[in-house]
């Protein structure tokens, strides 16, 4: 994980649309770390005796690590790996990982009369705002669809990603009207693993670390690993960098020597061979194709 964050500019006709997103980010906060980080800006800023109260939602994803929670309206709650935490406007608040694990968090601000409408009507309550969904890829996806949605801003992004943010939230309450808290997951120490590779995928990562970080010994994981996915931790792992690298592929201000070495390949023509071995053509002809495939919209377009 790298860490980001980022405050969004609302225009009059992102209020219009009845749900924006006002701030984005991601945090690895390591153990033993001052909480928030340094550099987190004034404004959204807070310490563990004051507190603080926000003039937004937010929707905070725990995907590592543990700690806890406490609002106005709750006690002190236990947070673990796999807890949303929503904060709500004018509640004041306050929350840490445990210095013994750190956490990895992501989160996302909103607005709009769309969110206010769905907390009015009961669908979320200030007097439970840490909801357990476990390991959700779909969760996942969207927090890290957001955020690369707002390092361009291209225009009619802000709809594009709080609409991203209402699917989120639609998920967090199917999942719970489910039941799925209810019922453990069937092998928690995979679901922590699928999350940790995503987390990592811009570290120099690998499933023997991956193993050691969840306390197991590296034949068992193996096997246990490929018998829920199908695909061996190594190849599961190359396998989301080959994604990753597509969905980069798609910003030509990135070279592609820029994005092997950002997705931490052992060297480019690494990167070149497996990504020609996964898809059949090289990266730059797979941005040649995505070039094509844009002109091709555009002009349908105009």
């Amino acid at each position: 994980m790298i860490n980001y964050y980022k405050y969004l500019p609302i225009s009059d006709e992102d209020t219009r649309w009845g749900l924006s997103v006002v701030n984005v980010g991601c945090t690895r906060v390591k153990a033993d770390s001052a909480y928030p980080v340094s550099d987190h800006p004034g404004h959204h800023k807070f310490n563990w005796k004051k507190g603080r109260v926000l003039n937004e939602y937010q929707i905070i994803y725990i995907t590592a690590g543990k700690g806890i929670f406490e609002s106005d309206s709750t006690g002190v709650v236990d947070v673990r790996a796999g807890t949303i935490i929503l904060l709500f406007p004018n509640e004041r608040h306050r929350y840490k990982p445990s210095t013994a694990t750190g956490w990895d968090e992501y989160w996302i601000g909103l607005k709009g009369e769309i969110i206010d409408r769905l907390i009015s009507h009961g669908f979320f309550k200030r007097e439970s705002p840490c909801l357990f969904i476990g390991y959700n890829e779909r969760a996942f996806d969207l927090f890290n669809y957001i955020i690369e949605q707002t390092k361009t801003e291209n225009p009619g992004y802000q709809p594009d990603i709080s609409g991203a943010a209402l699917s989120l939230l639609g998920s967090c309450h199917a999942i719970i009207r489910q039941g799925a808290i209810a019922v453990d997951i069937k092998n928690p120490i995979i679901h922590k693993a699928l999350l940790l590779f995503r987390s990592n995928i811009n570290e120099d990562f690998s499933p023997e670390i991956a193993a050691d970080q969840l306390q197991v010994g590296y034949s068992w994981f193996r096997k246990a690993f490929k018998a829920h996915t199908g695909l061996s931790p190594g190849q599961y792992f190359l396998q989301l960098k080959i994604e990753r690298a597509k969905s980069l592929l798609g910003d030509p201000s990135l070279s592609t020597k820029w994005i092997a070495n950002d997705l931490r390949f052992e060297s480019y023509f690494y990167f070149c061979r497996l990504f020609k071995n996964r898809t059949g053509i090289t990266p730059l002809e797979y941005r040649k194709q995505l070039n094509k495939s844009a002109a091709f919209e555009s002009d349908r377009n105009d």
